[in-house]
């Protein structure tokens, strides 16, 4: 879609399924894979699409869509939508961190693919390798993060030590950029990281490593195992590794 309204699916308990039943129709289901319950994307009592993602031209937010819960046509609830309750409960609106730069990391590949569509051929930055993927990635930070530091230098491990790409200071996040590329192989790669992951839980300002790998070319034959192998979470400290192609 060029401009307008896309329509939302959602189950009758309230989970979304997806911001954009029209533009990706893949993304559809019949039932919910949270609870089981059927779904829909049109007001039971008028037939009105129930408004998903907001399209506007040269414009992509990564902002996640609310669901409504009425409906904008006809003001009637949907089936969601509890009834009020005589004294409303003040719920607080937490941010989670790591759920943002998820949405950050899945996203990726269509920011990078929305910026090589420009209007008359114009100049833009086309992610070619590590330099540009981390130049992308710290400006979509700057959207939901105030502190980014980048090229962190960690405690050393075995003789050596490292520079991270990003320290997120407040959060205690450090972030790990690779792209890959001919000549780094799989085997290559998993030795760097294993060696990247014992000095960052030595760095007192890391409780979290994410290790975010743009693979454009899909030369990971296997970037769920991968993702896997890495993924460790404790008490103390937190892996995870994210592929993306």
């Amino acid at each position: 879609m060029d401009e307008g309204y896309d329509t939302m699916q959602v189950c009758i308990n309230g989970h979304q399924i997806t911001a954009f039943y029209q533009e990706h129709p893949e993304n559809r289901k019949d039932f919910c894979d949270k609870c089981g319950k059927k779904t829909i994307h049109q007001c039971p009592k008028c037939n009105e699409d129930i408004r998903g993602y907001h399209h506007v031209r040269g414009v992509y937010s990564m902002m996640d869509v609310p669901i409504p819960s009425h409906c904008h046509a006809c003001g009637n609830p949907f089936p969601w939508k509890k009834e009020d309750s005589s004294e409303p409960e003040e719920t607080e609106y937490e941010i989670n961190s790591e759920e943002i730069l998820e949405t950050i990391f899945e996203r990726f590949p269509l920011v990078v693919k929305q910026l090589r569509i420009r209007y008359d051929n114009r100049a833009t930055l086309d992610v070619q390798d590590e330099y540009d993927a981390q130049n992308l990635l710290h400006s979509l930070l700057t959207i939901d993060f105030d502190d980014i530091r980048p090229e962190e230098w960690n405690p050393s491990y075995a003789g050596s030590s490292t520079k991270s790409d990003f320290l997120l200071k407040d959060e205690k996040i450090i972030l790990e950029v690779k792209h890959t590329r001919r000549g780094l192989t799989t085997k290559i790669l998993k030795q760097e990281l294993i060696i990247d992951k014992e000095q960052y839980k030595k760095n007192p300002d890391c409780e979290t490593m994410y290790c975010f790998v743009y693979d454009p070319e899909n030369r990971i034959e296997n970037p769920r195992g991968f993702e896997k192998d890495f993924l460790e979470e404790s008490d103390d400290f937190t892996c995870k590794v994210f592929i993306v192609s």
